[in-house]
């Protein structure tokens, strides 16, 4: 189990893990590694001032961090570190998030399909101690996907198979869409939805961390 500890003046007091989501990827990869959390999605749109995939992905993540902290702070929740992330696809400079609808979804396997892509995941931490400040730190990772040539038929049939719709860049590559992943490099579970190697390291290096 991993806990998560205030390093500053109050050593010692535990912090609230909250993980400002709704993803079941997300949730399944922290409980992996041993997290205790709380998930609180946020309710609020999701919009974006960049234009580049790293900073989309961190900018999304502290949004969605933010919204969750404020309403915790509310409601008289301190002493909590929050969890935000957001996950891109990118591919010749074009940005995908989850499609709307099955034909969209279409169209972008349609251009992944065969080529390499890059899929960035932002995260932000927001650790909140009582009567203090919060305390910010955003990081993004970047993963290259290799996808084998699909044929219009497979598109759909995957499409139509309804995986697509809540994933980055319309497929879930720990799923049905593993048979047309050639390979990668960089972090699986980056590609997942969260790269947790990456995350722990951040913790650590916050000071917030504990290993029991």
């Amino acid at each position: 189990m991993i806990n998560m500890i205030n390093n500053n003046e109050n050593k010692g007091k535990k912090l609230q893990v909250i993980l400002a989501s709704a993803s079941p990827r997300r949730k399944e990869l922290l409980m992996q590694i041993g997290i205790d959390y709380r998930a609180v999605p946020g309710t609020a749109e999701e919009y974006t001032t960049k234009t580049e995939p790293a900073e989309v992905v961190q900018e999304l993540s502290y949004r969605k961090a933010e919204e969750v902290l404020a309403g915790l702070v509310r409601q008289g929740e301190e002493d909590c570190l929050v969890i935000g992330a957001d996950t891109v696809v990118s591919h010749r400079g074009r940005v995908m998030g989850k499609p709307g609808s099955e034909e969209e979804a279409c169209q972008m396997l349609s251009c992944l399909q065969g080529s390499i892509h890059q899929v960035y995941t932002g995260v932000t931490l927001l650790v909140r101690e009582k009567g203090q400040q919060s305390v910010c730190h955003t990081f993004y990772e970047k993963t290259d996907v290799s996808m084998y040539p699909m044929t219009e038929e497979e598109i759909r049939a995957y499409a139509a198979a309804g995986e697509s719709m809540d994933k980055a860049g319309a497929y879930a590559i720990q799923g049905r869409c593993a048979v047309y992943i050639r390979g990668i490099c960089g972090d699986y579970n980056n590609v997942v939805g969260l790269p947790v190697g990456r995350l722990y390291q951040e913790l650590k290096s916050l000071g917030v961390l504990e290993c029991i």
